[in-house]
């Protein structure tokens, strides 16, 4: 007789469907990434509004037309599909170009240029060409940003003392001298000069201070306390004016348009198209290699690879998700609408010295010693992209880098040796080695005239070349020719060993 089953001695544990399950750890995971969302948001806005001011004054344009930039940017590229890691915001690599592009078709015109490279981003992103920008040189790209700091730096310079800034990026150089004298002797341009450096200072070092401290981005904590000191002493600086976000907006009309035929324009787009899209590349790449997320339980970092071409459409944002690239541009917004005079506290030397400090960051300082030491021919196209950036312009200076780096991967892979061996008979054996091109032609002729000069007879072999150009081919033919002529008519116009040792082979 079976006995009746026993009650169990533990309390019954009450099922809860997988479902439910699924939802609270859903609600739970929500609620943290909209607090991680809104937190960057707010880290994001602190640091554009200082940025999009400077960046602003530095290309010549209103301060609140940076703002406008910053709103549009969060608004509508926030929303585009793209990196979480990156955001649209104000890049001191397109300052100089932005410059000069003001400079040479007026602020009118500006819209236009950006609109129709804006526009190039994103066919070029539809077409899958941003895995391209990977293959630029990391020197050129290091050497346009460097040539971009210089320049950057040396007319920042200008505005920490208060004075006009020159055109060109050697005229910015060449005025330093008179800048210095002009500061020395002015009170107003000393006292302005000090609150740039101070900003400069504080934003060298605010990486020292608590932790606490840290939650406000560094280039807002130098104005501010760069404004407060102003305000506080009355010190006698030039400060930021705004005319307000609405009269800053013009939209521009049919003629700056029909602007776009001029080849000079088209130029300049071409070059705001690739700069940017360089950066936004470079941007992700450099993000590929941070760790993973594993605080977040994001798997941003390594493993994870960014999609480059589409990265040319939206240029990235945020935190966890892309709400935090929309969230900072209605900050902007609200502070524009709200808040615009705040803006006119803010010392002009102050953004100077924010700048001058970002123009530093672009100099491979710390990179240009073991450079030097372990790959010359990089740092000689690194120098020569920055001094043609420099001395010319950035869309003619990335042009002189990227020939430079390409005659140098020329040179590099044009390694020719020549193997002799001398016989019995007086003949010596030249057997040509590696890859010949007419990089290295001359110093090849010079090696094979030398035995010539002493007067070996000298049989030429190119089986063993890898590669070999028209133009080597067809001199190491002349060449062999000559000699075999040479030694025939030596010999008394007798055909044999002239005809033999002069003869080319070729695999």
């Amino acid at each position: 007789m079976q006995k009746p089953p026993q009650p169990s001695p533990f309390r019954r544990v009450r099922k809860v469907p997988p479902r439910i399950r699924i939802r609270a750890r859903t609600r739970t995971r929500t609620r943290a990434t909209l607090r991680a969302d809104f937190a960057a948001s707010l880290v994001v806005f602190l640091l554009a509004v200082p940025l999009s001011a400077g960046v602003a004054a530095a290309s010549g344009v209103p301060v609140e037309l940076g703002l406008v930039a910053g709103i549009v940017g969060g608004l509508l590229t926030g929303l585009l599909p793209g990196s979480s890691l990156q955001v649209s915001g104000p890049a001191a690599g397109l300052t100089v170009l932005v410059y000069e592009a003001v400079r040479e078709y007026g602020l009118q015109a500006l819209g236009v240029l950006v609109l129709t490279a804006g526009l190039m981003q994103v066919a070029m992103g539809a077409l899958g060409l941003g895995r391209w920008f990977r293959a630029l040189s990391v020197a050129v790209v290091q050497g346009m940003l460097a040539g971009i700091g210089i320049v950057l730096i040396s007319g920042q310079l200008y505005a920490l003392a208060d004075a006009d800034v020159p055109d060109g990026g050697l005229a910015k150089l060449g005025g330093l001298v008179t800048l210095m004298t002009h500061t020395v002797t002015s009170t107003d341009a000393l006292l302005a000069m000090a609150v740039g450096a101070g900003t400069v200072v504080v934003l060298a070092l605010w990486h020292r201070f608590p932790r606490t401290a840290l939650i406000v981005p560094a280039p807002l904590a130098a104005v501010a306390v760069a404004t407060a000191a102003t305000t506080a002493l009355r010190l006698p600086v030039d400060r930021i004016r705004v005319r307000g976000v609405l009269d800053a907006i013009q939209p521009p009309g049919s003629g700056a348009f029909a602007r776009l035929t001029e080849f000079g324009v088209l130029g300049t787009v071409l070059t705001l198209a690739l700069v940017a899209s360089a950066e936004a590349v470079c941007a992700a790449t450099t993000n590929d290699r941070l760790p993973t997320g594993r605080r977040t339980g994001y798997g941003y970092g390594y493993g994870h690879r960014h999609r480059y071409s589409k990265e040319l459409i939206p240029q990235g944002a945020g935190a966890p998700t892309r709400a935090s690239r929309v969230l900072h541009a209605v900050w902007l917004l609200a502070f524009a609408t709200i808040l615009p005079w705040g803006l006119e506290l803010v010392p002009v030397a102050a953004l100077a010295g924010v700048l001058v400090h970002t123009g530093w960051t672009l100099l491979p300082a710390a990179e240009l010693g073991p450079l030097w030491r372990d790959h010359r021919g990089e740092a000689a196209v690194l120098a020569t992209t920055a001094g043609a950036v420099v001395a010319t312009n950035l869309f003619e200076g990335v042009l002189v880098g990227l020939l430079t780096a390409v005659a140098k991967t020329a040179w590099d892979t044009s390694q020719v040796t020549v193997e002799t061996t001398r016989r019995a008979d007086g003949v010596v054996h030249a057997r040509v080695l590696g890859h010949a091109t007419f990089l290295r032609l001359p110093r090849l002729l010079d090696e094979l005239d030398a035995f010539t000069r002493k007067g070996y007879r000298v049989q030429l072999d190119l089986d063993g070349l890898r590669h070999i150009d028209r133009a080597c081919l067809t001199a190491l033919t002349a060449w062999s020719e000559r000699q075999a002529r040479h030694w025939a008519a030596s010999d008394g116009g007798e055909n044999g060993e002239g005809e033999a040792t002069g003869r080319v082979a070729v695999a």
